[in-house]
This record gives C-alpha cells, structure tokens and sequence, in this order.
C-alpha cells in the first residue's frame, strides 16, 4: 500500500472546524486540554478577520481528497537585530494516522519556502522539551535555542502589573 499523496495549501474558512478540532487534539497531546479554550468563531475571526488584515495564518496538510490531515497556524515576528520579519510557528500538528506521510516536513517545508520569497532570515517554533517532535526539526536542521528561557506574563500577574501604570503614563 502507498502512502497517501500529501499537499499543502492555504486555509479556507470552511477548514476552520478541522483546525479547531486539531488544536483541541494538540492540547491533549501537550498534557494541556483544560487549557484550550479555542473556537471556531475565534480563529475565524482570527484568520479571516471581517475588518483588518490577518495577524495569524493558516495551512493544511491535506490528502488526496482533500481531507486535513495536519496543520500550521503562524505569524509574523520581526528580530530588531536583523531588522526584518520572519515567521513564527505557534502551532504544527500531524494527526497520529497521518505522520509519517511527510505532512509535517511539507508544511514546514511551505513557511520555509515563504521566507526565503519574502526575504524572511528566520522560522522559529517552541517545542516542549519532552515532545518527539523535537528530533523531527533537529532532522531538518532546525537549532535548539537552549541560551534563552522563555517567560509568559498571564492571568491575575498580567491584570495586576496592567493595574500598576504609573502615574502620568497613559493607558492604552
């Protein structure tokens, strides 16, 4: 039996409920499902926002007949030290049945080809220490950025440093 045919392209608004799935299906695989809170309207209004241009993007690893098998959802990110964009991956998810078929090389593999287009020097993604995936990125050439230690403000710190404007200072 051959492995199927895998290609990639852009998301369509009707990939939306495929895309919410996937990310809710990542989420449990990170360990994290209570942590989810995706849905479709906020990554319809995310990827296909009604009054602006996008901020997040999308594509799809799908099969012959056009069913999703994977995706990536990213965005621009601009490094003051090169003084140009590049892409941030937040997420890239190959459904179990469909790794191995080379649908995650190939979505990567499409942001790589975008920023070489567009001039971009960098594609950059997290990955949890403990996550196979790590090797796969290492197999493509991928650099583990081990010197820098990510931090996230959130929750009750991010309103309370929020609350903490100093005097004079405008909100906003």
């Amino acid at each position: 039996m051959r492995a199927p045919r895998i290609r990639v392209r852009p998301a369509r608004p009707s990939d939306v409920p495929a895309v919410v799935a996937m990310v809710h299906e990542l989420a449990e695989y990170e360990k994290a499902p209570e942590q989810c809170h995706l849905t479709a309207a906020q990554l319809t209004d995310a990827l296909f926002p009604a009054d602006a241009p996008p901020a997040l993007f999308g594509h799809l690893a799908v099969d012959e007949q056009d069913t999703p098998v994977g995706f990536s959802l990213w965005f621009r990110s601009f490094s003051t030290w090169e003084g140009r964009h590049g892409i941030y991956v937040e997420d890239l998810y190959v459904r179990p049945a469909a790794r191995g078929t080379g649908a995650g090389r190939a979505l990567l593999a499409a942001l790589a080809q975008k920023c070489v287009r567009r001039g971009y020097p960098r594609l950059e993604c997290w990955v949890l220490h403990w996550n196979p995936a790590r090797d796969f990125y290492q197999a493509v050439g991928a650099t583990a950025m081990t010197e820098w230690v990510p931090y996230r403000l959130s929750g009750a710190a991010l309103r309370q440093l929020a609350a903490a404007t100093p005097p004079g200072e405008p909100h906003g």
